[in-house]
């Protein structure tokens, strides 16, 4: 179907985001409460389901694909320790040409679903001089440098059907959330790699530069990566509960004497090594979080 408002080709329609949830309804016996989004080499939370009903993501109507290394595109319903959930393999970025409003569709999906609470997690760049090669952050806040420019998910005419226009964004991560993962995480000896901060997100898919990691730093970004926050705001705007952690895959190289060069091997192979942990951590909160649905 056809964007209703000319002029405005790329959104996608809430009859559209409809079709596709109940088209998605009628596969499988799940209600997911909890939508979780696999960032970089982090597919593993999905084989965590039981019961498993998987969907590739060209068969889905009106969803797009994803095109990168350690994003296995599929969506994935299932039971994680006895709660209902969700889980996307695989996400979508700016950097592969996907208009914003494209990327951020999934979670539009996710609410029609009936998700309460979504748990996105990414592969992120350490700009925290603190932070070390396979510490966990807890994303308490972020900077949305896209936003800056105006590429903002929300941009365009509003669906009131999905949330109000101008959402607040001060309380975007949801706080409670944020609190049961450092209990959850000192619980299961966690304490010496479970950090929190700010993310800051850009464009991609060029890593970046010295002057720009300085740049950010400075603005009080812990780390930085080229997803997630757009699916953020939208979730948001739809009203869903909202935590993310970021791996920290590699340290944001500062230093013009510096050797060290990003690359997304490096991530990919962080992502794997830290999996079996942030599994545990996640799957441990889901069993923990509080839910409207008393079916859940």
């Amino acid at each position: 179907m056809a964007s209703p408002f000319p002029g405005f080709s790329n959104l996608i329609s809430y009859e559209d985001c409809k079709g596709t949830a109940d088209w998605l309804l009628a596969q499988t016996s799940v209600r997911p409460l909890v939508g979780i989004v696999c960032g970089s080499g982090m597919g593993g939370l999905a084989d965590m389901l039981k019961d498993q009903v998987a969907f590739n993501y060209k068969d889905i109507p009106n969803f797009p694909q994803s095109t990168v290394d350690g994003h296995a595109g599929r969506l994935v319903f299932g039971m994680l320790k006895g709660r209902p959930c969700v889980c996307m393999q695989g996400r979508f970025h700016l950097y592969e040409g996907y208009a914003i409003q494209k990327i951020t569709l999934p979670m539009r999906i996710f609410s029609l679903l009936g998700v309460e609470t979504v748990i996105l997690t990414n592969a992120a760049g350490g700009l925290n001089q603190d932070f070390k090669v396979g510490d966990i952050m807890i994303m308490k806040d972020h900077i949305n440098m896209p936003g800056f420019a105006g590429n903002n998910p929300l941009s365009g005419p509003n669906d009131d059907r999905f949330g109000v226009r101008f959402p607040c964004m001060s309380d975007a991560y949801d706080r409670e959330l944020q609190q049961l993962a450092v209990d959850v995480g000192q619980e299961l000896g966690y304490g010496d790699f479970l950090r929190e901060g700010v993310y800051c997100v850009l464009g991609g898919p060029s890593f970046e530069t010295i002057a720009e990691c300085r740049m950010l730093h400075k603005l009080g970004a812990d780390a930085v990566g080229m997803s997630t926050v757009h699916e953020v705001i939208v979730a948001r705007h739809c009203g869903m509960r909202v935590f993310a952690l970021s791996l920290i895959t590699n340290k944001a190289v500062m230093d013009y004497d510096s050797e060290e060069k990003a690359n997304h091997k490096e991530v990919l192979e962080t992502g794997q090594h830290r999996s079996i942990q942030l599994q545990k951590l996640v799957s441990t909160m889901v069993t923990r979080m509080e839910y409207n649905n008393t079916n859940a």
